[in-house]
């Protein structure tokens, strides 16, 4: 069968869970809130998956395939939860957003949305709990509500999306929403080929057989008998056995949700995690990403603010360092501008920002995998949006030395200029200057050889330090002018010539080689 996964999301108590289950034929051990903290709190805590089935469209009919099979990834709302939420979307292949109609867009509805905009391009908003408007009113309460949403999506990738009105509690129109998730349903790319890698969202032990670890597969496929890696641990094990809801597999490919079987391990250790082709994962201790800013969020993005990095189902802090370049793609030959704080005069059509996310413990994952910034420190009263940033992980290091291997590579400066002034005139081609340097903590040597200009227009270079305070030789190639000499014997403090010397400070690279023009 084919099978698409459908993440159902939107702010707590709009009836998620509900709906799940009403669409569900097939449910999992993870399924509807089994969770009996969820139960005594009447709130979702966790991802719950369970599936419903129904024969495949016509226009579906590419895939070599008889069922379609929508597997429900029922996604918690609370606030506090936005980690869970983060690491359910980015295994979905499409989404039902649901709005409660007394209630409308709220402020989790919309961080869903922004969630979903990074993760799928396909979205059917359900509008939910119509029962609960009275028959008089109701039609023209649903026609207000549909405009208002129309017009929030119009902001969005999800511009057009279906709109359907349903009550979960009641059944009312569900028939109508699956026969549109069918409509607008459409094949996902898939690639078989590449290396396998298994999102693990829940883990448990059986008795005599081994550990379970449910999951989805996020890329490639494997087979029964074989060898599956997880990196977390360090471990290699044997696939036993693999079910898609309660039905046996030989093979699981990408897309495919399914409980994998593995020879014994303690299922405490890993709570959610990856498996993967032995030796295909690695601890990233840094990496670089280009950044694309999430426009709703107000916060400010600056030099070595710390921010929670969401790759998968792993949340850690990492610390960001801005930088920009012309080219789309991030080369470790090329030469990077320092950003102190990203604003909208720092974003520009002809600039790419990057950035360097320095981890404060190693996290699993894979060249390209897709990384949410977001303030989860954030009060979750406020009514703001608390995603900051997405990208791709572009240069991962795997070395945990990466502070003397890499970053010395890394070519990011900090455009500065020095300003001095002329001190004496020693012939037409040479002057001393003074006021460029502080005394204290004198680098003169690192600046000899840079061009610098006088405010007469004269550019030389800097010769030489001289003596044993802050002061430089300039050299000039041409004489002086006669302008420009008269105007220094003046010595007239109104009319004082300055040198100004512009060059770039590298900032990891070593002491010798940090200061170029």
């Amino acid at each position: 069968m084919l099978n698409l996964n459908v993440g159902i999301l939107g702010h707590v108590d709009s009836g998620k869970t509900t709906l799940a289950k009403a669409l569900s034929s097939i449910s999992s051990t993870a399924a509807f809130d089994k969770n009996p903290q969820s139960q005594q709190r009447g709130i979702t805590l966790d991802l719950g998956f369970s599936a419903v089935q129904v024969p495949l469209p016509d226009h579906l009919k590419k895939a070599d395939n008889e069922l379609l099979q929508y597997t429900l990834v029922d996604c918690p709302g609370h606030a506090s939860l936005i980690r869970t939420i983060i690491g359910g979307a980015q295994i979905i292949d499409m989404m039902i957003l649901v709005v409660d109609i007394g209630k409308g867009i709220q402020t989790q509805t919309a961080e869903c949305l922004v969630i979903g905009e990074l993760t799928c391009r396909r979205m059917i908003v359900a509008l939910n709990k119509v029962d609960t408007v009275e028959g008089s009113k109701r039609e023209k309460t649903i026609e207000k509500m549909k405009k208002g949403l129309e017009m929030a999506l119009s902001k969005t990738v999800f511009a057009g999306s279906p709109i359907v009105e349903i009550s979960a509690a009641s059944n009312t129109n569900l028939d109508r929403l699956l026969e549109v998730l069918v409509e607008y349903s459409v094949l996902p790319e898939r690639n078989y080929e590449t290396p396998f890698l298994f999102a693990v969202d829940h883990c448990f032990a059986i008795k005599g057989q081994g550990t379970v670890c449910t999951g989805t597969v996020l890329q490639g496929s494997v087979r029964l008998n074989e060898d599956v890696e997880i990196p977390k641990l360090k471990l290699v094990r044997k696939i036993k056995s693999m079910q898609m809801f309660k039905q046996s597999q030989q093979v699981a490919k990408q897309g495919d949700r399914v409980g994998i079987c593995i020879t014994q391990f303690d299922p405490k250790l890993l709570e959610r995690g990856l498996l993967c082709k032995p030796g295909y994962v690695s601890d990233i201790y840094a990496a670089v990403l280009r950044m694309n800013p999430i426009k709703y969020y107000k916060g400010s993005l600056k030099h070595k603010a710390k921010f929670h990095l969401t790759c998968g189902y792993e949340t850690v802090m990492a610390t960001v360092t801005l930088f920009r370049g012309s080219n789309t793609n991030f080369s470790i030959t090329e030469q990077y501008e320092f950003v102190q704080e990203l604003d909208q005069d720092t974003i520009s059509e002809n600039a790419s920002i990057f950035a360097l996310l320095e981890f404060d413990k190693p996290i699993q994952a894979v060249p390209n995998a897709l990384v949410i910034g977001s303030k989860l420190d954030t009060d979750i009263h406020s009514n703001t949006c608390r995603l900051a940033f997405f990208g791709r992980l572009n240069h991962c290091c795997i070395d945990k030395d990466y502070p003397t291997t890499f970053l010395p590579q890394l070519q990011i400066y900090k455009e500065k200029h020095k300003t001095g002034t002329v001190q004496r005139v020693v012939n037409e081609m040479e002057l001393i200057s003074s006021g460029l340097f502080k005394k204290e903590g004198n680098n003169r040597t690192a600046f000899v050889g840079l061009n610098v200009q006088l405010s007469t227009g004269e550019s030389g270079r800097i010769e030489d330090t001289f003596g044993a305070s802050s002061k430089v030789k300039l050299r000039f190639r041409e004489p002086l002018s006669e302008a420009t000499l008269e105007l220094l014997k003046c010595r007239k403090p109104s009319e004082q010539v300055t040198v100004v010397v512009k060059y770039k400070k590298f900032m990891f690279r070593k002491e010798g080689n940090k200061i170029v023009q």
